[in-house]
């Protein structure tokens, strides 16, 4: 009697990973430590219009930067656009930022982009920004709560 032993292995394709990142409130020095230390080791960078343009000085030498942002009159990709191309670059890249203006899950469509690169198996990550309720305040000393009164 002869048995015959078949193995099946299934190849996955390698994907990188994307982080969503929130570039904070327009100061680029309110960007996270860790939203600034993957900016500078991303392989990609796609860009709203609203991130300082100071922050892209930081980006890696050859790495990818794509402006995604939308142009008043709504010119620019749409965001299925943008998902597809998060996709795309997460086949072919190992590390992919998503860098928003502000908080990518406040107004911006972080959590969109994050729910449709999972739902393909793409790790993803969220980073969130200063947010420009507090950060903007505080600049101009201010608090949004007084204690005491």
């Amino acid at each position: 009697m002869r048995i015959v032993l078949v193995i099946y292995v299934s190849y996955q394709q390698a994907v990188g990973r994307v982080y969503i990142v929130g570039a904070g409130p327009g100061d680029p020095e309110l960007i996270t430590v860790k939203g600034f230390r993957l900016l500078q080791s991303a392989d990609v960078v796609l860009h709203d219009r609203l991130v300082p343009g100071e922050l892209l000085r930081y980006v890696k030498p050859g790495a990818v930067v794509v402006d995604v942002g939308k142009r008043p009159g709504g010119v620019g990709p749409s965001q299925e656009e943008i998902n597809e191309m998060l996709y795309t670059y997460a086949q072919r890249y190992h590390t992919v930022v998503r860098l928003h203006g502000g908080d990518p899950l406040v107004f911006g469509r972080g959590f969109e982009e994050c729910e449709f690169l999972t739902a393909r198996g793409v790790p993803c990550e969220i980073v969130p920004g200063v947010t420009s309720g507090f950060g903007a305040p505080a600049k101009y000393y201010i608090p949004p709560v007084v204690r005491g009164t």
